[in-house]
C-alpha cells in the first residue's frame, strides 16, 4: 500500500473510532428505561430503543431523550397519581386516628347511657313495681334528653335538668300531701317555685353543674373527633395544579427521559416541589394545632373533674340527700307553696282511703354508698364501670395520638421526601437528580405556607389566590376550637347568653361551688292572698299529712336511690 494512502486511512480510522455513536452505544441505549417503564404497566410500544432528539418534550429538558410525546403525557399523569397516593398514605395515620378513636369513644359513651337506662328500668320494675311504672316517664325522659343532647340535638341541658327537678317536685309534692287534690294548673304553679323554694337543698344546683359540664365535654369532644376526621379526610384528597403536575413530572420521571431511571430526586429538590404543591395545606397547620391543643384540654377534663363516672356514681347519694332535704323541709315547703299558689282542694274520702302502714315508724335515712347491691343490678353497675374504665383508657389513648398529629400538614413535605422510595436521601446529595442532571441541588429550601412560595424555583404558585377549599377547612377548625374552649370552661357555645343564671354562661353553668349563692330566698310579693281564717286549718292539715310523708317519701326515695346505677 502506497505510503500516501496509509497516511490518509490511519487518521480517518482513528477519527471513526473516536465518534460517540461508535464508542458509547450502550450509554445511548434506552434498555434500562424500557425495563422501568414496562414495570409501571405501560406498553413498550411507546418507547424507543435508543435516544432520540428531544425537541418535542414540553416538560423535560429538550436534549437527547428516551421519551416520546406519548410517554411524557403518560408519565405526567403517573406522577400526579403517585403524588395523590403519597399524600393520602402519609396522612393515613392522622385520618385513622380520628376515624377509629371517634368510633370507639362514641360506642363507649352510647353503651354507658344504654346500660344505665336499662339497669335503672329493669331494677325499678322488678323492685318497685307500679310505683315506678306510674312515674317512670320522668326518668325515661331524662335519659332520652341526655341521649338527644349527646347526639347533637338542640337541647339546653340547664333547662332540661331544671324541668326534671320541677317535674320531680310536682310528683313528690303530691305524695307528701295526699290529702289534697292538685289540678294541672296548681302543679304548674308548684314547679315555678322550684328555684325559690330550693326543696332539694343545694344538691340540685351542684348536680346540674356536674351533669352539664360532663355532658358538654363529652359531646363537644366527640364532635371534635368528627370535625378532625372530616377535615383530615378532605385535606388528604389533594387536587394538584397544572404547575404542580409539571414540577412532579420533572422531579419523578424526567430522569427516565434522560436515560437515568434508577436515579432518584435530591432531597432538597423534593422539598421545594412538595412545599410548592402543598402550600395551602401547610397554611392549615396553625388552626389545626390550635384545634389539637383544645382537644387535649377537653380530654384532660374528661379524665378529671368533668368525667361521667364522677356524676353517675354518686348521683344516688346526692339524690338521697335531696330527698332528705325535701323531707326535713316538707312542712315549710308546703306552707310556702300554699301561700304562693293558694289553698288546694281536699281529696275525696281521703282519711278512709289512705293511711300509713301501722308497722312503719322509721325515718328515711341517706343511702350508704358502701351498701352495694348484690343482685343483677350490681352486675349492671359493674358493667357500667367496666365500660367507663375502657372509655377512660380510650381518652388517654386519643390524647397520645392527638399529640402526634400536631404540625402534620406542614410536615407533609418532609415526611414524603424522607421516604427512600421517593428521594435519594440526605446522605446522597451528589448522586441525585436535581431537575436537569445527576448532580447536587443548589437552590435554597423554601419556608412553609402559601406566601413563602413566591420565589419557589420549582413550582409556579399564585400566592394571591388561596385555595378556597382549604380556607373552608380552616374556618371549620376555628369554629370547633371555639366550641372546645367553651366546653373546657363548662360552657355550651350553642346556648350562650340564653340562660337567666347570673353567670350568663348558657348550658354550662360557670358558677363554682364557692361562688354560687346557696341561701334560700323566697319572694312572696307576687303571691296571691290567702284567707286568714284558713291558715289554722292549713297548718293542722300539713301536720296531719306529715305522718303520711315518711311512707310516701320512702317509696319515691328508694326508687331514686339507685338512679343511674
Amino acid at each position: 500500500m502506497p505510503s500516501w494512502i496509509r497516511a490518509v486511512i490511519l487518521p480517518l480510522s482513528g477519527l471513526l473510532l473516536s465518534l460517540p455513536a461508535a464508542a458509547d452505544v450502550k450509554a445511548r441505549s434506552c434498555s434500562e428505561v424500557r425495563q422501568a417503564y414496562g414495570a409501571k404497566g405501560f406498553s413498550l410500544a411507546d418507547i424507543p430503543y435508543q435516544e432520540i432528539a428531544g425537541e418535542h418534550l414540553r416538560i423535560c429538558p429538550q436534549e437527547y431523550t428516551c421519551c416520546t410525546t406519548e410517554m411524557e403525557d403518560k408519565l405526567s399523569q403517573q406522577s400526579k397519581l403517585e403524588f395523590e397516593n403519597l399524600v393520602e398514605e402519609t396522612s393515613h395515620f392522622v385520618r385513622t386516628t380520628f376515624v377509629s378513636r371517634h368510633k370507639k369513644f362514641d360506642e363507649f359513651f352510647r353503651e354507658l347511657l344504654e346500660n344505665a337506662e336499662k339497669s335503672l328500668n329493669d331494677m325499678f320494675v322488678r323492685t318497685y313495681g307500679m310505683l315506678y311504672m306510674q312515674n317512670s316517664e320522668v326518668f325515661q325522659d331524662l335519659f332520652t334528653e341526655l341521649k338527644r343532647y349527646y347526639t347533637g340535638g338542640n337541647v339546653n341541658l340547664e333547662e332540661m335538668l331544671n324541668d326534671f327537678w320541677a317535674r320531680l317536685l310536682e310528683r313528690m309534692f303530691q305524695l307528701i300531701n295526699p290529702q289534697y287534690h292538685f289540678s294541672e294548673d296548681y302543679l304548674e304553679c308548684v314547679s315555678k317555685y322550684t328555684d325559690q323554694l330550693k326543696p332539694f337543698g343545694d344538691v340540685q344546683r351542684k348536680l346540674k353543674i356536674q351533669v352539664t359540664r360532663a355532658f358538654i365535654a363529652a359531646r363537644t369532644f366527640v364532635q371534635g373527633l368528627t370535625v378532625g376526621r372530616e377535615v383530615a379526610n378532605r385535606v388528604s384528597k389533594v387536587s394538584p395544579t397544572p404547575g404542580c403536575i409539571r414540577a412532579l413530572m420533572k422531579m419523578l420521571y424526567c430522569p427516565y427521559c434522560r436515560g437515568l431511571p434508577t436515579v432518584r430526586p435530591c432531597n432538597n429538590y423534593c422539598l421545594n416541589v412538595m412545599k410548592g404543591c402543598l402550600a395551602n395545606q401547610a397554611d392549615l397547620d396553625t388552626e389545626w394545632n390550635l384545634f389539637i391543643d383544645a382537644m387535649l384540654l377537653v380530654a384532660e377534663r374528661l379524665e378529671g373533674p368533668f368525667n361521667i363516672e364522677s356524676v353517675m356514681d354518686p348521683i344516688d347519694v346526692k339524690i338521697s340527700e335531696a330527698i332528705m332535704n325535701m323531707q326535713e323541709n316538707s312542712m315549710q315547703v308546703s306552707a310556702k307553696v300554699f301561700q304562693g299558689c293558694g289553698q288546694p282542694k281536699p281529696a275525696p274520702a281521703l282519711r278512709s282511703a289512705r293511711s300509713a302502714p301501722e308497722n312503719f315508724n322509721t325515718r328515711f335515712r341517706p343511702y350508704n354508698p358502701e351498701e352495694r347491691p348484690t343482685t343483677a343490678a350490681g352486675t349492671s353497675l359493674d358493667r357500667l364501670r367496666t365500660v367507663w374504665r375502657t372509655m377512660q383508657h380510650s381518652v388517654t389513648d386519643i390524647k397520645e395520638k392527638l399529640k402526634l398529629s400536631k404540625k402534620v400538614w406542614s410536615a407533609l413535605p418532609y415526611t414524603i421526601c424522607k421516604d427512600e422510595s421517593v428521594t435519594a436521601g440526605t446522605s446522597n446529595e451528589e448522586e441525585c437528580w436535581n431537575g436537569h442532571s445527576k448532580a447536587r441541588y443548589l437552590p435554597e429550601i423554601m419556608n412553609d405556607g402559601l406566601t413563602n412560595q413566591i420565589n419557589n424555583p420549582e413550582v409556579e404558585v399564585d400566592i394571591t389566590r388561596p385555595d378556597t377549599f382549604i380556607r373552608q377547612q380552616i374556618m371549620a377548625l376555628r369554629v370547633m376550637t371555639n366550641k372546645l374552649k367553651n366546653a373546657y370552661n363548662g360552657n355550651d357555645v350553642n346556648f350562650q347568653d340564653t340562660s337567666d343564671e347570673s353567670s350568663g354562661s348558657g348550658s354550662g353553668s360557670g358558677c363554682m361551688d364557692d361562688v354560687c349563692p346557696t341561701e334560700f330566698e323566697f319572694v312572696t310579693t307576687e303571691a296571691p292572698a290567702v284567707d286568714p281564717d284558713r291558715r289554722e286549718e292549713d297548718s293542722s292539715s300539713v301536720q296531719l299529712s306529715y305522718s303520711l310523708l315518711s311512707w310516701s317519701l320512702v317509696c319515691v326515695a328508694l326508687a331514686l336511690q339507685r338512679l343511674y346505677r
